[in-house]
């Protein structure tokens, strides 16, 4: 559910990384993460266009203010994807021819319209790409892929309290997904409601103990509030998962 873009907001700027490059070796063996989800949406939107093309599951890839308390800044940006994972602008326009000539056949194709819309998204064209998740949530009100690829593309386009509600219609389809908590914790944090994000993080990690992610941003989330003893826990599990947390870890926690 993955193009690089840096906006001033330190969040939107993690949250770029995780749809750009792989934050954090969480899981990769199990669910994907957001940026999976993201370069899954790269491989497998012209197989939702046409079934006869199989989809690839690409390796899995990883991704915070209050007046009261200083912004914290981003963490640097990781390594970059391999080239080999990556996709062009060409390729996502292909997707996009794709998707238009199933619906030709198939208007109603909720699929079809929603790899449309990940492939527009992948060309930072946000406001179609809502256009197509809006289109297919019409055709079935019930798809938690709609609602949480909306949620992305809202998140990029600073809609945060729309991008909180379509996780939370996400997860009333899809209770267990551990990204949409955490795109939801993340959006949260975009309002700089680092208290309200901590369940969000929390929820993902009771589903994924070794999601590194998380670990970071409640980390991060508690050193906003000034709880440097359950950041300085977070940051250092994070970081033994995830070597880049290491940067945060001495960021927050001074270590």
């Amino acid at each position: 559910m993955k193009p690089t873009l840096r906006f001033l907001s330190p969040v939107l700027g993690l949250f770029t990384i995780f749809l750009t490059a792989e934050c954090s070796t969480t899981r990769e063996n199990e669910s994907p993460s957001m940026a999976a989800r993201a370069r899954m949406t790269e491989s497998q939107a012209a197989a939702a266009a046409d079934p006869a093309q199989p989809a690839t599951t690409p390796a899995a890839t990883p991704v915070v203010s209050e007046a009261a308390a200083p912004v914290p800044a981003a963490p640097t940006a990781p390594a970059a994807v391999e080239p080999a994972a990556r996709r062009t602008a060409a390729d996502f326009k292909a997707d996009i021819r794709a998707a238009d000539a199933t619906l030709k056949t198939t208007p109603r194709n909720a699929d079809a319209l929603v790899a449309r819309g990940r492939a527009k998204a992948q060309l930072k064209d946000y406001k179609e790409a809502i256009a197509d998740f809006n289109l297919a949530l019409r055709v079935k009100p019930t798809n938690p892929d709609a609602y949480y690829n909306r949620g992305l593309a809202r998140i990029r386009t600073r809609e945060y309290n729309a991008a909180i509600s379509d996780f939370g219609k996400s997860l009333r389809y899809r209770p267990e997904d551990k990204e949409a908590f955490f795109g939801r914790g993340v959006a949260k944090m975009e309002l700089g409601n680092f208290k309200g994000a901590l369940p969000d993080f929390t929820k993902a990690i009771s589903l994924d103990e070794n999601y590194a992610d998380a670990l970071e941003y409640r980390g991060i989330c508690y050193a906003s509030l000034n709880k440097p003893e359950q950041a300085r826990e977070d940051l250092e599990k994070a970081a033994k998962l995830n070597p880049d947390a290491t940067k945060s870890l001495r960021k927050y926690a001074g270590r």
